[in-house]
């Protein structure tokens, strides 16, 4: 890349029209925000001979482990709550994004969000997000996963499912990968799976070949103001869809579910029922197609997918994350038997339902992921009695009595923690919550709820007593981490960590968790 880095400097505006790997060569490009996509989209641009500046309001000393990922690159940083972010934006032919920086979000930083808008305002220089610069530039097969809960799992299981065809396949996107700098390897012979979050989707310009929906309820109604606009914003992979690609949708989710594909694209429903014409459902205890048409041409079959009892994930949920995933290995052609073999070797995605391991009879389950209480509520109907409940942490404004219902009736005690366990503990009094306590951090909660589901496992709750009995201590918050935690995988690693040191502390190696 030296070559490039010689060419003249130019601070005239990128076209974006036509823009092509080669556009960025000696322009200044400014990125803001140096977590995974700032990092990568930092990365990405110096390799493509650009000079680079990376704005991010934390100082250096919280950025460090980013810095050191810059492998020595001489970009410039601009770093810490003194600097102004003017700064960063002076001069420049093209500004990028991390998918949480944005002029209409009021969770962005005040002077950033200001001085953001003013410049976008003026139209002089672009403004992308490291997702939209991605699609622009792809040059393979897409498909974008959306939805208030599951997409990481739909995501996962949709890759894992196309990975049984020839095809070379590419999982990224809001699950933890940013996919910018995978851009010079990519070719149209590539499928790439992309999970997409309330965050990333209103900064697209263009969609993806085929667009995913899990359900749409409501979530980060901080960001959007109200659950009509947070909608909105999921409604956008829909309406950015081509003519020529495909919408997955659930049939029984009242709000996506009545999306309509754009004219020429097809439509393909999922439901935990019998199929529709053109879907995916289940039949005589089987996962079966009807009919789903190809995205490259032709007619499918009816066809048996695979049996029930074969997915490896607990829930009623997971049923349809799988039934999601197996539209969209139809849409591509992928055969049963490839599709069967892939669900069935499939393990649950960390901090998503993932079985930690069983310690004296307790199998914990870290599903620190599930920050919504639809998600939670999905997580308690997941596991038989006795169970116990870790919830709490920063509260997201959304209603939580239903939650509160569920856990009166699926668990039997419920150990809170966080900015939230106030609020949780009056709703579960309200509801009428027997067993309830507060715990002061992570490791005592994961302490406490041990020890009621052992009491709970030898009183023989819901009949489940002996020694092969198993009782079930699930951490799924129904809040955000940022009140203990920088995020909710670390959250979910801590809980982890406390289990093993648990498991330590009883003397004899825990017990496996199997996952056949």
């Amino acid at each position: 890349m030296t070559g490039l880095r010689a060419v003249a400097v130019r601070s005239d505006p990128i076209d974006l029209r036509g823009l092509s790997l080669d556009s960025f060569a000696g322009r200044p490009v400014s990125v803001l925000g140096l977590a995974r996509s700032g990092l990568s989209l930092a990365r990405f641009m110096h390799d493509r001979g650009a000079k680079v500046t990376v704005y991010d309001g934390r100082d250096a000393a919280d950025l460090q482990g980013a810095i050191e990922a810059l492998e020595g690159r001489p970009v410039r940083l601009l770093l810490g709550p003194m600097v102004d972010p003017q700064d960063a934006l002076r001069d420049q032919a093209l500004v990028t994004t991390s998918p949480s920086i944005s002029s209409r979000f009021p969770t962005t930083e005040p002077r950033l969000r200001a001085a953001l808008g003013a410049i976008e305002k003026e139209g002089r220089v672009p403004v992308i997000s490291e997702i939209d610069l991605f699609l622009r530039l792809c040059p393979a097969r897409t498909v974008g996963v959306t939805g208030t809960k599951g997409k990481t799992t739909t995501s996962s299981l949709s890759a894992a499912v196309l990975r049984a065809g020839t095809a070379p396949v590419v999982l990224g996107g809001n699950i933890g990968t940013p996919l910018v700098e995978q851009l010079p390897r990519l070719t149209a012979d590539h499928r790439v799976i992309i999970e997409l979050s309330e965050l990333q989707l209103p900064t697209l310009s263009r969609g993806t070949d085929v667009a995913v929906y899990t359900h749409v309820t409501g979530d980060h109604l901080d960001r959007h103001g109200s659950l009509e606009a947070y909608r909105a914003v999921k409604r956008r992979l829909a309406e950015l869809l081509p003519s020529h690609g495909a919408l997955v949708v659930n049939a029984e989710d009242p709000v996506s579910g009545a999306y309509a594909a754009p004219s020429g694209a097809r439509t393909v429903r999922y439901r935990r029922g019998p199929a529709l014409l053109g879907g995916v459902g289940l039949a005589q205890g089987w996962i079966v197609t009807d009919a789903v048409p190809r995205l490259e041409g032709g007619e499918g079959r009816n066809e048996r997918v695979m049996p029930l009892d074969e997915i490896p994930l607990p829930g009623e949920h997971s049923v349809s994350n799988v039934l999601a995933a197996v539209a969209v290995g139809a849409l591509f052609g992928i055969p049963p038997t490839g599709m069967r073999g892939a669900v069935g070797g499939f393990r649950a995605v960390e901090h998503r339902l993932e079985p930690v391991q069983i310690v004296d009879g307790v199998l914990f389950v870290n599903d620190s992921q599930g920050t919504q209480p639809d998600a939670v509520v999905a997580a308690l109907r997941s596991f038989p009695p006795p169970l116990v409940l870790i919830a709490g942490g920063r509260d997201k404004g959304v209603p939580l009595d239903d939650l509160a219902r569920e856990a009166v009736e699926r668990a039997d005690a419920v150990v809170l923690i966080g900015e939230s366990a106030p609020l949780l503990h009056g709703l579960l009094a309200a509801a009428g919550h027997p067993r309830f306590e507060v715990a002061p951090d992570l490791g005592t909660a994961v302490e406490r709820a041990d020890a009621l589901a052992r009491a709970a496992l030898v009183a023989g709750r819901g009949g489940h007593r002996g020694p092969t009995s198993t009782a079930t201590v699930l951490l799924s918050p129904a809040a955000a981490s940022f009140d203990m935690f920088d995020d909710y995988e670390a959250r979910g690693r801590a809980f982890k960590a406390a289990v093993t040191r648990l498991a330590e502390g009883r003397g004899p190696s825990p017990v496996e968790v199997q996952t056949e």
